[in-house]
C-alpha cells in the first residue's frame, strides 16, 4: 500500500533490463525528478510482461537485448496486449541501430542510447535526455490522435490553393516522434519530385545511416545519408548524418553541394536543424521552403525564422499530430508558420508546392 501511495501523482515507470547495474542506474536516473517513480523492475522480457500485467505502469523502459523473451518480442506483446509508451535502451552499434528503428516500427514511443560507459558526464546526459522523453511519453498517452487517411490528406492539400512562392528545396526538421512520422510521409513523395529534400533528424552517430536505407527502402523518391562535397540533386531526400553539422554551398550558379562539419560545437544537437535551415535561406533564399515537424524544444526555430525573413515557404506540423509539439509550437508561437497542418498533410503540401514550381 506504501508503495502505491507513493507513486500517487508521480508518472508510474516499470525498468526492465538484464543488467542489474543497468536497472539500478536508470531507477536513479528517473527518480531524480520528484515527478516520476520506478514502481518495479524486471530481468526479462517474461517478467515484464507479468509485472506490467499486474502493475499498470504509464511507461516502460525497455532494453533491446534481452534474455529469452527479447526485446523486440517483449515489445510486440506490450503493444497487443497492454498498449502504452515504451522507450527502448538501445546500444550504439549498428546491429542495436536497425533493431531500434524496428522497435519504432512496431510501436516504441522513443529510444535512448545505451552508452559502453558510465562516468558521471554520461550519466548526466542520458538522465536528461530519459526523463524527458519519459515525461513527453506520459503526456502523449492522454492524447489519442484520431486515425486519418494519408494518401486523402495528400490529395487534400493539392487541392488547396497554390503557393505565391515556388521553392526551389525543402528543408524539413524534426526529433521525438520523427522517425515514424519521416516513415509515414517520405513514402507519399513521388520518385520524380523536381526539388531535393534535406532532413535533419536528431539521433546518435550510427542510426543515420540504417535509418536513411529503411527508408529508401519504402519510398518512392531516392533517400540516402548526405555525404560531403556531394553535389544536391531533384528527387533526392539527404539525411543529415547523426554528429555532424550539414550545411550548404554554391561553388558555381547551378551547383550546390553538401558541407559536412563538427562546427559549431556548442549547438544543443548534432546535426541542428537551425545550421541546415540557415544555410539553405542563405543560399536559396525566397526560394527556400521549410518543414518542422514534431519534437521537444526549439531547434529549428531560428533557421524557419530566417527562411520566413527571406520570403521562403515556412509550414508547421499541428499540435494534434506531433508525438511532441515543441518544435513547432516555438515557431507557432513566434509567428512564423505561413501554414499549419496535420502530419498527413505535409507531403501533400509539398507536392503541390514543387508542381506548382514544374508548371512555373
Amino acid at each position: 500500500m506504501s508503495s502505491i501511495k507513493q507513486a500517487a501523482g508521480r508518472t508510474r515507470v516499470l525498468v526492465a533490463d538484464d543488467s542489474a547495474f543497468m536497472r539500478t542506474a536508470l531507477k536513479r536516473m528517473i527518480e531524480s525528478d520528484p515527478t516520476m517513480v520506478v514502481i518495479d523492475t524486471a530481468q526479462t522480457g517474461t517478467e515484464a510482461l507479468e509485472k506490467i500485467s499486474l502493475q499498470r505502469p504509464e511507461v516502460v523502459t525497455l532494453d533491446v537485448e534481452m534474455p529469452g523473451l527479447n526485446g523486440l518480442e517483449t515489445l510486440r506483446r506490450i503493444m497487443r496486449e497492454f498498449p502504452l509508451p515504451v522507450i527502448m535502451v538501445s546500444s550504439l552499434t549498428q546491429e542495436g541501430a536497425e533493431v531500434t528503428l524496428e522497435a519504432l516500427d512496431i510501436g516504441a514511443f522513443d529510444y535512448v542510447p545505451k552508452q559502453q560507459s558510465y562516468a558521471s558526464l554520461d550519466i548526466v546526459k542520458i538522465r536528461d535526455d530519459l526523463v524527458s522523453k519519459i515525461r513527453a511519453a506520459a503526456e502523449m498517452a492522454k492524447r489519442r490522435p484520431t486515425a486519418r487517411s494519408a494518401l486523402s490528406a495528400v490529395r487534400k492539400s493539392e487541392a488547396r490553393g497554390s503557393w505565391q512562392v515556388t521553392p526551389e528545396i525543402i528543408a524539413v526538421g524534426t526529433s521525438t516522434g520523427g522517425p515514424k512520422a519521416l516513415q509515414e510521409i517520405l513514402p507519399l513523395l513521388p520518385g520524380d519530385l523536381p526539388v531535393p529534400v534535406l532532413v535533419v533528424q536528431h539521433m546518435p552517430p550510427g542510426f543515420t545511416g540504417p535509418f536513411a536505407r529503411r527508408l529508401n527502402n519504402l519510398c518512392k523518391i531516392t533517400v540516402r545519408e548526405a555525404e560531403q562535397s556531394e553535389t544536391i540533386q531533384p528527387g533526392v531526400v539527404y539525411i543529415a548524418p547523426a554528429g555532424q553539422h550539414l550545411r550548404l554551398s554554391r561553388p558555381t550558379p547551378s551547383t550546390v553541394i553538401a558541407q559536412l562539419s563538427l562546427l559549431p560545437e556548442n549547438m544543443p544537437h548534432r546535426p541542428s536543424v537551425d545550421v541546415m535551415m540557415l544555410s539553405v535561406a542563405d543560399i536559396f533564399g525566397s526560394l527556400s521552403m521549410g518543414v518542422i515537424m514534431t519534437g521537444m524544444g526549439a531547434d529549428g526555430l531560428q533557421g524557419m525564422q530566417a527562411i520566413a525573413n527571406a520570403g521562403g515557404l515556412t509550414v508547421g506540423q499541428d499540435a494534434q499530430s506531433c508525438v511532441v509539439y515543441g518544435m513547432p509550437r516555438s515557431c507557432a508561437e513566434a509567428g512564423i508558420l505561413r501554414r499549419i497542418v496535420p502530419l498527413t498533410e505535409i507531403p501533400g503540401v509539398i507536392v503541390q508546392a514543387a508542381r506548382s514550381r514544374k508548371r512555373a
